[in-house]
């Protein structure tokens, strides 16, 4: 105990005594020693940790991961599900789908084979309820069209059996009503659907009171070789024509610039783009063209006229009777349905076809009422040569 005692007081002796100019160099430099001594043992001791830890578990969180979350299972997209929307059923807002449909490839050459369909676009405040007539004119087709339905309405839960053509085949719907410009928007938002699939290249808008009146091969031909569209459009003076333009549509749309027609047109894929990319004029409807205005009757008339009047037919292929007058057409009941009647709408005058004369002038023919679907399937058929 002695020895021990020895050997600790000159230690303490160092500290106790008092602040030489020799006793603090000493001080000094035993501090440095101890700091020096332990920041060396202090990485000795890291490096032996990490070594001893990477030794043992050497695999260990490779391991862990691979077992406890697998890779994804591999999801490629391919072109057909870009090109052919396989459903057409979405959650897209109308301006989320128009910006999607309003898109075009700069690259005009298909890089696939491309075999172009007609877009059927049915308009519908319920089911179609010809669509018997038109599952017989569809028949033996497939692959030349699309149906696209707009149904608003109680009826737009209403599902077609499967083996319909029109399964399936209803849009993203809302509410329209007759005369008001939610039927224009209606229009547009059947032509943005259908744009979706890059295959059609020729848009018909229809009712669930119109029929064909030729078998398919002729409406297809007829629509896929024309040069131009049959956007209805002329210039009408009086109370249901230039009396229904708005002098706040000026300085955007013109008196001039008025046109009425058929609410029924068929058109190409070029101006489909056009219309529902429109953001200068169809707001002016929409803001505008209200109450009696019957913007169904005077947007598309009015624009095509205005922008693309050069490409366009300024007809229908929709026959209509407005003879008897009124704000709506004559309607055909299973009493008007006969084979001298039909052939008659088949032929009943004279237009022009890619600059030819033509007896061809109405592909499609409205107003039939349900109680004349039994008649039109007994008689049509024969008529218009459908596929057996």
């Amino acid at each position: 105990m002695k020895n021990n005692q020895n050997t600790v007081v000159p230690s303490l002796k160092l500290f106790n005594a008092p602040l030489q100019p020799s006793n603090l160099l000493s001080l000094i430099l035993f501090f440095a020693f101890g700091l020096c001594f332990g920041i060396l043992l202090a990485f000795q001791l890291k490096n032996v940790s990490l070594n001893l830890l990477f030794n043992e578990f050497p695999l260990s969180t490779t391991t862990t991961t691979t077992a406890d979350f697998p890779p994804p299972p591999t999801q490629n997209m391919r072109l057909e599900d870009f090109i052919h929307p396989s459903k057409i059923m979405h959650q897209m807002t109308d301006q989320e789908l128009i910006w999607r449909a309003s898109m075009v490839p700069k690259v005009r050459n298909y890089p696939f084979h491309r075999t172009p369909k007609v877009a059927f676009m049915f308009l519908t405040r319920g089911p179609v309820l010809l669509s018997p007539l038109w599952e017989r004119f569809f028949k033996g087709h497939n692959g030349l069209f699309n149906i696209y339905v707009h149904c608003s309405g109680s009826f737009s839960n209403r599902t077609e059996p499967k083996h319909s053509v029109f399964h399936g085949r209803r849009i993203p719907s809302k509410e329209v009503q007759w005369g008001k410009v939610n039927m224009v928007e209606a229009e547009r938002r059947l032509l943005a659907n259908a744009l979706l699939d890059f295959s059609n290249q020729r848009f018909v808008l229809l009712s669930e009171a119109c029929i064909p009146l030729f078998n398919f091969s002729t409406v297809y031909s007829y629509l896929i070789n024309s040069n131009q569209n049959f956007v209805e459009s002329y210039d009408l003076m009086g109370p249901v024509g230039r009396g229904r333009y708005s002098r706040k549509m000026h300085p955007t749309i013109k008196l001039q610039d008025w046109r009425k027609g058929s609410q029924w047109f068929e058109m190409d894929r070029d101006l489909a783009l056009e219309v529902i990319s429109d953001k200068t004029y169809f707001p002016v409807f929409q803001k505008y063209c209200n109450g009696s205005c019957y913007a169904d009757e005077h947007y598309l008339p009015t624009f095509v006229s205005k922008k693309f009047g050069g490409r366009n037919s300024r007809r229908t292929l929709t026959f209509v009777d407005w003879s008897k007058g009124g704000p709506h057409p004559a309607r055909y009941t299973r009493y008007d349905v006969t084979v001298q009647f039909l052939e008659k709408l088949r032929s009943d005058s004279h237009c022009e076809y890619n600059g030819r004369k033509n007896h061809t002038c109405h592909l499609f023919a409205r107003k039939f009422t349900p109680h004349a679907l039994d008649r039109l399937l007994r008689i049509a058929p024969k008529v218009m040569q459908f596929n057996p």
